[in-house]
């Protein structure tokens, strides 16, 4: 990869204005006040920061961006008519001391910020997947608001591109809820597109017969816990994929060396397959790899939950549903070259999901989910955000698809971004923020373990 350019010491970007944007009242009434509680599922996010993404698109030399962004603006307005709890505020109900809920009230609105972004700086030189300084893409997501909000866009525009970003509070929905809403709002700006189902907005949907929004507000994570790195400044961020075939070679290993061990070879799904590569990757690229010995680490991610719980919820549910796969697997085994650190990768992986999915909303998984957590944030952690089923390169605003999607917030959090791939050859992509230093080991790492997947 290219040597990643270096971020001006001055602000880049010129705000050119930020409105309020209400839902929309010309498709009827405007949304009723309302008061959503939070769920267990909701409440385990309450004070961790939000996640930040960035959409970046290239625009035809003759493109009326003027146009653009009033269209941008006028189509939120209309998605937000269904979506508006969004356009909300998180507060702590009233005569209460602990039970949080969204309030909306007719009034209220989604900040939208049009800004530009200095000098004469090409999307394309944003839009690559080699390190790039974080300080150079981290502005375009906007921050939230302070009093509650869940949830701000910003447009920035650069030449013969546009970048559309989004922060979003985790308490209001999780990750394929909140691209569900960007699907909405990108079919409302294109004519004659298709608009998704609209969501569906009752938390009573998510059932809590054992009082687990009580565990889970009294040992919500705070930041200090979740949140590994102090400041995102000279971190780098790059983008790193595997192919359909990588991901073949690394199943195709991985039962080899079952095989060979005389295991069961573990349930090695693609989504299995790119987080063990990655994670073997990671461990390797650490530089005290070499010194860390048997001691446990951890990968944490998301498990979309809605299709099994009882009853199901559904699919449009707008809110969270995930639950938290974690498991542990010893540095020096999970560091090992070759079929060993491959094969120790993905069994934990897979043993992570296997133990998620078991006894959804029973005591003694969510007993499980806070140990483990609890454990995790002591020995230390990999975390992921994002999905490949989130499909962010079909969010087409009526311009094109876009040339790139980050989320920034891992330069915060530390974790891997993971999204599908966005070439017509498919795969999943994984972006990755680390220091110089750091980013360059992993590189090497990354290129020398495909040459070997390639040469096997």
């Amino acid at each position: 990869m290219a040597p990643p350019q270096q971020a001006s010491p001055r602000p880049i970007l010129t705000v050119r204005e930020t409105t309020l944007v209400a839902p929309s009242t010309s498709t009827g009434a405007a949304p009723p006040e309302c008061s959503l509680p939070l769920t267990f599922f909701d409440i385990f996010w309450l004070n961790l920061p939000p996640v930040e993404r960035v959409f970046f698109y290239r625009l035809a030399a003759d493109a009326d961006v003027p146009a653009i962004l009033s269209n941008l603006k006028a189509s939120l307005s209309q998605a937000l008519h269904a979506y508006y709890p969004l356009a909300g505020r998180l507060r702590l109900a009233p005569g209460t001391a602990d039970r949080y809920e969204i309030h909306y009230q007719p009034g209220d609105g989604v900040t939208f910020t049009v800004a530009e972004y200095r000098g004469d700086v090409d999307v394309d030189e944003l839009a690559v997947d080699q390190p790039r300084e974080i300080t150079r893409i981290a502005p375009l997501a906007p921050p939230l608001p302070k009093g509650g909000a869940v949830l701000a866009l910003q447009a920035t525009v650069m030449r013969r591109g546009l970048a559309i970003g989004m922060a979003v509070h985790h308490t209001a929905c999780d990750g394929a809820a909140s691209t569900r809403f960007l699907h909405t709002w990108a079919a409302a700006a294109s004519a004659g597109a298709v608009e998704p189902p609209p969501p569906v907005i009752d938390r009573i949907l998510v059932k809590d017969p054992t009082a687990l929004y009580d565990v889970f507000v009294k040992a919500k994570p705070t930041v200090g816990e979740m949140d590994r790195v102090k400041t995102w400044e000279h971190r780098l961020l790059a983008t790193f994929t595997l192919s359909k075939e990588d991901i073949q070679r690394v199943k195709d290993v991985v039962a080899s060396e079952a095989g060979r061990r005389g295991a069961a070879p573990p349930r090695c799904s693609s989504l299995v397959a790119t987080f063990g590569f990655m994670w073997s990757c990671h461990q390797r690229a650490k530089d005290d790899a070499g010194s860390t010995g048997g001691d446990p680490t951890y990968l944490l991610f998301p498990v979309d939950h809605r299709s099994r719980m009882k009853p199901p919820v559904p699919e449009e549910y707008l809110g969270n549903c995930v639950g938290i796969a974690t498991h542990a697997a010893p540095m020096d085994q999970l560091a090992a070259a070759g079929a060993s650190g491959l094969f120790v990768a993905c069994t934990a992986v897979a043993a992570a999901i296997d133990e998620a999915v078991r006894g959804i909303g029973s005591p003694e998984t969510v007993a499980l989910w806070m140990h483990r957590v609890r454990e995790a944030g002591v020995a230390g952690m990999w975390t992921v955000a994002g999905s490949p089923r989130f499909r962010v390169y079909e969010v087409d605003f009526g311009f094109g698809r876009p040339a790139k999607v980050e989320i920034v917030s891992v330069a915060r959090t530390g974790a891997m971004a993971a999204a599908e791939g966005r070439s017509s050859r498919g795969g999943i992509e994984v972006g990755i923020s680390l220091p110089a230093a750091g980013m360059q080991r992993f590189q090497k790492c990354f290129q020398d373990a495909i040459d070997w997947l390639h040469h096997q």
